[in-house]
């Protein structure tokens, strides 16, 4: 059974400047979108964000310090940003904001997705309390 995950997303949205948000798989799959989205563009999306974070996965290095471990990628454009962060096992959350967003903040609520998104992910199904009479 699939879960609706779109809540997480559409949190993420609620820092002033945040426009779209998708949860992206390893090999590129999307997983869920923000409302805001349309599926075909999340869906090209999501296989340019798996590409993205192997992209600075490998470069890691360049930073110093041996391998490094990646934690999260900026791209900035004319009109806004993206920000891209490991979301567990095989699993990449991305946004989309504003130019004038507070990275801050952003990067921030992002975390805390990220954390209630792992929680959400290994929650145990409930247990039915009902007895017969």
């Amino acid at each position: 059974m699939s879960r609706d995950l779109s809540w997480v997303l559409n949190d993420v949205l609620q820092v002033p400047g945040a426009r779209h948000a998708i949860l992206v798989s390893a090999d590129g799959l999307l997983l869920e979108r923000s409302s805001e989205i349309g599926r075909d563009e999340a869906e090209t999306n999501a296989a340019a964000m798996s590409s993205m974070q192997s992209l600075s996965r490998a470069v890691a290095p360049f930073v110093g310090g041996g391998a490094g471990v990646w934690r999260q990628t900026l791209l900035e454009y004319d009109h806004g940003w993206i920000f891209l962060i490991a979301a567990g096992s095989g699993a990449y959350l991305a946004a989309s904001t504003a130019p004038d967003v507070d990275m801050e903040a952003m990067s921030f609520r992002m975390q805390q997705q990220v954390g209630a998104l792992g929680r959400a992910m290994s929650a145990a199904p409930r247990q039915s309390t009902l007895s017969g009479s």
